[in-house]
Parts: C-alpha cells; sequence; structure tokens
C-alpha cells in the first residue's frame, strides 16, 4: 500500500503562485510513475502533469505546459507542482496520483482557490 498526502493548497489572488507537495508512504516510492490531476466543480477530473519514475521526462496538460512544473524527490518520496501565474480557471481540487502497471494510489486532494 502507499498513502499520499497533499499539502500546501489554499486561496491565492489571480497571478499568484503555489507549491503543492504529495507526501508517499508505504512502497518503493521510485518504482510508481506520479502525476498530478485536478477536478472542478462540475467537470471531470483531468490530467495536469506527469513525471517518470526517474524523473528524467515530464509530461503536461496543454494549459499549464510552460507554466507548471512538476518535480519529484525519490530520496524523500515527494512529488510537487510548482504553479506559478494562477488564474481563476486553475481553480480546483488537485490530487497526486502514483501509478505503475498493477498499482493505482491517489491522495485525497487538496483545495486549490484562485479569486479574480
Amino acid at each position: 500500500q502507499v498513502q499520499l498526502v497533499e499539502s500546501g493548497g489554499g486561496l491565492v489572488q489571480a497571478g499568484g503562485s503555489l507549491r503543492l507537495s504529495c507526501a508517499a508512504s508505504g512502497r518503493t516510492f521510485s518504482s510508481y510513475g506520479l502525476g498530478w490531476f485536478r477536478q472542478a466543480p462540475g467537470k471531470e477530473r483531468e490530467f495536469v502533469g506527469g513525471i517518470s519514475r526517474n524523473g528524467d521526462n515530464m509530461y503536461y496538460e496543454d494549459s499549464v505546459k510552460g507554466r507548471f512544473t512538476i518535480s519529484r524527490d525519490n530520496a524523500k518520496s515527494t512529488v510537487d507542482l510548482q504553479m506559478p501565474s494562477l488564474a481563476p480557471a486553475d481553480a480546483a481540487v488537485y490530487y497526486c496520483r502514483a501509478y505503475s502497471w498493477n498499482y493505482d494510489y491517489w491522495g485525497q486532494g487538496i483545495q486549490v482557490t484562485v479569486s479574480s
């Protein structure tokens, strides 16, 4: 089992920044791909960014590409999402995900609110 706990969310003004962090406990952290997803009210959960097991490859949804940065620290078992230049459209509950070919774990989610 892997437990994922997100932190760093909150309320920020448009144009501001937040850094989300997800701490994992349990099985070998470096064996999992990691991702951040978000879900706004009335919308489906969507992919935001992902990072490979060794951290060499990152992937982003088009609306955040060039703006958000995902990173991981396998020694600390954490994955972060740096979010500068936030807009009201970025407001959502953000979820951390750890996955492999036979496992799929999610955090409980954390709220990000962006005021205009």
